[in-house]
């Protein structure tokens, strides 16, 4: 170790020689920019070019993506899904910090640029993979109990897990930069072998595996939309192992094999941006086109329901006819009126506060008073035709008598008178 750090210190120093030489600037750079910035503007090393265009749309895309994720935010009616946005949004926001850091494995090395790749690596990779974990654990837990735990809870997790990386860097940048140099090596950042910045990320392959593992389950939910999250989950992870396995075996292996080291950059900042994209792609846009979805277990009101002074009505009129209500009241037979069956529909317009009308005719008190005299009356005037017929009878007046008894009239005998 101790020959490769010479070896990097050496490098370091014939690159500062260089960078003063305004001479050697490649085509595409200006005399006047510094050779650690040659990368960004060589046309004759194109890679540089390209991985920067393609992290620069990078971050406009989850800046674009971000916003659009907190602007949704008061359309969404599915509580469950509306939880999940905490995480979303960590994930875009250490998304945005993959494509920035890019940049700084196109720019040559130097003290800044060493610290930035060992420190920021392994946390940014380890914050988008927190969030994915804790999304795929509550959908394994949403399927086994019916709810998942709070969004609070998931935020918080996802931080324990980040927070677990933050402090293995933090230890190395403090025993290796913060401190004063050892044995005359000026920038003990940079001295570090490529074996040792992997092994240095076994925590965040850790939790790739977690990715994997927490999806599965999610796989086989009995609801679809639940389903296909955790297919976007699965899928990211898969991926992310994939391009992790081969950027290892690529940095640690095969750029040895080919005897051709300077390709250690580009196979970093490829890997880096090509994850990002990986993250927005197959997980980020997906979740927040499927934001503002309703949600399937809602309840969703029927169509009399939602109109009910207009069609509930209207159906009961022309339909069928409404049975007669019960009434605590006891009907009164003797003045009841029998409403005469009509063969034409009734008009819908009859009933204006969404109440079936009663068939039973219920009069007021000066109906019923009227109604009264009207029957006395009647009764009076066939009393007084039938007396009017008794006593019309020939002779009817010489033979019987009459004799009111409840209000009628009866003839009886007269007695006979002796002469």
């Amino acid at each position: 170790k101790s020959s490769q750090s010479e070896s990097s210190h050496k490098k370091h120093i014939n690159f500062l020689m260089s960078s003063m030489d305004p001479t050697s600037a490649p085509k595409g750079c200006g005399g006047d920019v510094s050779s650690i910035y040659y990368n960004l503007c060589d046309l004759t090393a194109v890679w540089g070019i390209v991985v920067e265009a393609v992290a620069a749309v990078g971050v406009l895309t989850a800046f674009i993506l971000f916003v659009i994720l907190m602007a949704s935010l008061p359309f969404v009616t599915d509580k469950k899904r509306k939880g999940m946005v905490g995480l979303q949004a960590s994930i875009l926001v250490f998304t945005l910090g993959l494509f920035g850091l890019s940049f700084a494995f196109i720019v040559e090395q130097y003290s800044t640029t060493c610290a930035a790749r060992r420190y920021l690596f392994g946390v940014l990779f380890s914050g988008c993979l927190a969030c994915l974990v804790m999304h795929g654990l509550w959908l394994a837990l949403l399927q086994r109990g019916g709810q998942g735990p709070r969004s609070w809870m998931l935020w918080l997790g996802a931080l324990a897990l980040w927070l677990v990386e933050v402090i293995i860097n933090t230890e190395w940048l403090v025993i290796t930069v913060a401190r004063s140099p050892l044995r005359g090596v000026p920038d003990l950042a940079c001295s570090f072998v490529s074996r040792d910045f992997v092994m240095a990320l076994i925590y965040v392959m850790v939790l790739i595996a977690a990715v994997v593992l927490t999806s599965v389950p999610s796989l086989t939910h009995k609801q679809k939309h639940w389903r296909r999250d955790g297919a976007f989950i699965l899928v990211t992870g898969v991926l992310t192992l994939a391009l992790w396995i081969a950027w290892i075996v690529m940095y640690i292996y095969g750029n040895r094999a080919l005897d051709n080291s300077s390709w250690d950059d580009p196979t970093m900042a490829i890997a880096v941006v090509s994850n990002a994209w990986v993250f927005l792609l197959f997980y980020a846009i997906p979740e927040i086109c499927l934001l503002t979805q309703e949600d399937p277990n809602k309840e969703q009101p029927d169509g009399e329901e939602v109109y009910p002074a207009r069609s509930l009505v209207y159906d009961n009129i022309l339909k069928e006819p409404q049975p007669t209500p019960q009434h605590v009241y006891v009907e009164n037979k003797a003045f009841s009126m029998d409403e005469p069956e009509s063969t034409n529909p009734a008009s819908p317009y009859g009933v204006y506060n969404g109440q079936a009308r009663s068939c039973l005719y219920q009069p007021t008190e000066i109906a019923l008073i009227a109604k009264g005299l009207t029957r006395v009356s009647a009764i009076f005037n066939h009393e007084t035709s039938r007396l009017h017929d008794i006593t019309s009878v020939p002779g009817s007046n010489k033979c019987c008598t009459f004799k009111k008894v409840n209000g009628s009239f009866i003839p009886r005998p007269r007695l006979s008178q002796t002469y």
